[in-house]
């Protein structure tokens, strides 16, 4: 089976690790984007892994424009792991085993582009992994195996989707075996149980104090690290990268003042009176 992998962000790099071994002709992912106050452009994560494991790459600019190339490969398989860019139809239409996708929800729940942020900002006590053929719809193509992941109190974005990106690897290489074998299940998405969940921006890290201790501790856990949580301290702006509930209150524990460290709010307090 020939495989072309399509990936980009961290969250892909496990999965692409766990078909090294097998017929991987081509990685394509997003091109290098400059980052960091000095602007260098830097390769996506997936460019770094496929490089390490001496895969050919391509970053198209513009992925609909690129169909032609991408049939070169002569993919049987397809396979999408964060990529970044809604695939055309033409693209889909090209592999004969079709086009499959690692979301990190349990599909129909959270569909979109925030799924790990989504669920912890909603409460939710579990998420995990969805293997489905991708479709024209965004995230609304037939399931093919899911596995749950709880999702712990002290949970932030971060410790989840590590969980969540080594656990996409395991399903996704026994997605890519039954699919081998013939025999992948596929099962319609329930549309009356449909989620989306939205990009976020910087604005949406606003603490509201005005919202319950629960809320509050969610947010900060859901957009830790991106696009974090922040909030004002006498007219200065300060990250909240951590707090705690007491007594039903809300409790700074960790924070970085602009163009500061991170730091304990004591710290932060000491610094402050001196």
């Amino acid at each position: 089976m020939r495989i072309l992998f399509m990936g980009t962000a961290e969250l892909a790099c496990p999965c692409l690790e766990a078909l090294a071994s097998r017929n991987v002709v081509g990685v394509i992912t997003q091109p290098d984007r400059p980052k960091g106050r000095s602007l260098h452009l830097t390769p996506p994560p997936v460019k770094i892994t496929a490089t390490k494991l001496g895969l050919p790459v391509a970053q198209p600019v513009k992925v609909r424009e690129s169909v032609t190339e991408i049939a070169a490969y002569r993919p049987d398989l397809i396979v999408v792991v964060a990529y970044g860019q809604i695939l055309p139809q033409a693209l889909l239409d090209i592999p004969p085993l079709g086009c499959i996708n690692v979301h990190t929800s349990l599909l129909p729940r959270w569909r979109g582009a925030s799924p790990i942020q989504s669920a912890i900002l909603a409460g939710d006590q579990q998420t995990g992994v969805t293997t489905m053929y991708i479709d024209a719809q965004l995230d609304h193509g037939d399931i093919i195996l899911q596995r749950p992941e709880p999702i712990h109190p002290t949970d932030t974005s971060a410790t989840l989707h590590d969980r969540l990106a080594q656990l996409g690897a395991h399903v996704l290489v026994e997605t890519i075996e039954l699919i081998a074998a013939g025999t992948p299940p596929r099962r319609r998405q329930d549309e009356t149980l449909v989620t989306h969940a939205r990009k976020f921006t910087k604005d949406d890290g606003r603490i509201d104090w005005t919202k319950s201790p629960a809320a509050i501790d969610r947010q900060v856990r859901a957009f830790n690290p991106w696009p974090g949580a922040f909030t004002d301290r006498d007219g200065t702006f300060l990250k909240v990268w951590r707090v705690a509930l007491v007594n039903d209150t809300v409790e700074l524990v960790e924070v970085q003042p602009a163009g500061g460290k991170r730091m304990s709010y004591e710290a932060y307090l000491r610094g402050r009176r001196t």
